[in-house]
């Protein structure tokens, strides 16, 4: 009976894995409708573990569920792109306030591989691979600053931030950028944890004035072609 629980809710978070990381790629965008049939076919999932699965997500604000709408991933208003901003310069500066030499030794490798993928990304202007990997870099502090509770609310965030991004970014300009990456990191190696958090402080504001809180992307892909990509 216990394994039969644990499948189920391991089932439920592979979907919702999959949903998270179109929509933080940007290849899912906000007001896209996510279609029950659809997730199940390209999934090769259980409809009630889609459906469980999309509640979930709406409970975190990544999707919505509208009466004879079904789910759609959310649109957020500018007030709450905004809310979502003060959140991250809260959460991100506590957790590099976690991190210690020790820890960024430790994870030495994990940043260089990251460092790399980053830089090659940007080096082949693929706008998929940039998004994740100046994204992975911000989870990867997360993970060196070994705090659950803080690790969590930020991948929360950072899908929510993936989505203000694609309504409300300027330009096709990736709002991140690698000098800042490495700033944080050989602040964060020299243990000084204020520099470190002043420079996070400054990366947020700067990504969060590329935003044009007026404007709107459309979607680009479907559904059954977003969850295919590799």
């Amino acid at each position: 009976m216990t394994r039969g629980v644990t499948a189920k809710q391991r089932e439920v978070q592979r979907i919702v894995d999959a949903l998270s990381i179109a929509i933080a790629q940007h290849r899912l965008k906000p007001g896209t409708r996510l279609i029950e049939a659809q997730i199940v076919d390209v999934l090769q999932a259980n409809r009630n573990h889609v459906q469980a699965a999309l509640q979930r997500m709406a409970l975190q604000h990544i999707v919505t569920i509208e009466p004879n709408r079904g789910a759609m991933v959310a649109r957020p208003e500018a007030q709450e792109a905004r809310e979502i901003f003060i959140a991250r310069r809260a959460i991100e500066s506590a957790i590099v306030a976690c991190i210690t030499p020790a820890g960024m030794a430790r994870y030495a490798a994990d940043i260089d591989a990251q460092q790399q993928a980053e830089r090659l990304a940007a080096h082949q202007d693929d706008r998929r691979n940039i998004v994740r990997e100046l994204s992975q870099f911000h989870l990867l502090l997360a993970q060196i600053g070994d705090n659950k509770v803080l690790g969590e609310i930020l991948a929360n965030l950072m899908v929510r931030s993936s989505l203000i991004v694609a309504l409300y970014q300027r330009n096709d300009t990736p709002a991140c950028q690698c000098a800042e990456h490495g700033q944080i990191i050989e602040a964060l190696h020299a243990g000084d944890n204020a520099r470190a958090q002043a420079i996070m402080i400054d990366h947020l504001n700067a990504l969060e004035q590329q935003l044009d809180l007026a404007e709107y992307d459309a979607d680009e892909l479907s559904l059954r072609q977003a969850l295919l990509v590799e």
